[in-house]
């Protein structure tokens, strides 16, 4: 049986060092693919950390990766974006998932919904979290509730994550 081993990723909307950040995702993102069996990655479009993570990913599936990854793109609800540009989407991550969970709920709390059920399916949540407040945060004090294993990126701030 094959072990799949699932990360997901949260940051907030605005980042600090993208350059610092942009670094520590290819080490990290080096390790698991080379280390684990099959992973598969789980990320949202929400903001800068997002798109940051995205394409950290993308360069270590190009390099590193052997048939033994999944990237996907896990929206709240269907967007427009999304439904004028399928074929992009599909062409940039392996599948795009409307989470069942969030997509019939208000706008305002969709994103938290979808955060935490990406949490639940995680064995690792990897985070930059700059300050203690906003969706991010609570999604990552959501993962320590639930004693999910955290990477946090932010060293000045890796309190948060503690």
């Amino acid at each position: 049986m094959l072990d799949i081993y699932t990360v997901s990723f949260f940051g907030h909307r605005r980042i600090e060092s993208g350059a610092d950040i942009e670094t520590k995702l290819d080490e990290l993102l080096h390790d698991i693919i080379t280390q684990k069996e099959y992973v598969e990655f789980l990320i949202g479009r929400d903001g800068e950390f997002d798109l940051l993570a995205a394409a950290a990913i993308k360069r270590a599936i190009n390099r590193y990766g052997c048939g033994n990854t999944h990237f996907s793109l896990i929206l709240p609800y269907m967007r427009s974006e999304y439904q004028h540009n399928k074929r992009e989407f599909l062409d940039y991550y392996d599948e795009v998932e409307i989470c069942g969970k969030s997509a019939h709920s208000h706008p305002k709390a969709a994103i938290q919904i979808r955060n935490r059920s990406m949490v639940d399916r995680s064995d690792l949540v990897v985070c930059y979290v700059q300050r203690r407040s906003g969706g991010a945060y609570q999604t990552i004090k959501y993962a320590k509730k639930c004693k999910k294993e955290m990477i946090c990126l932010a060293d000045r701030y890796g309190y948060y994550c503690e």
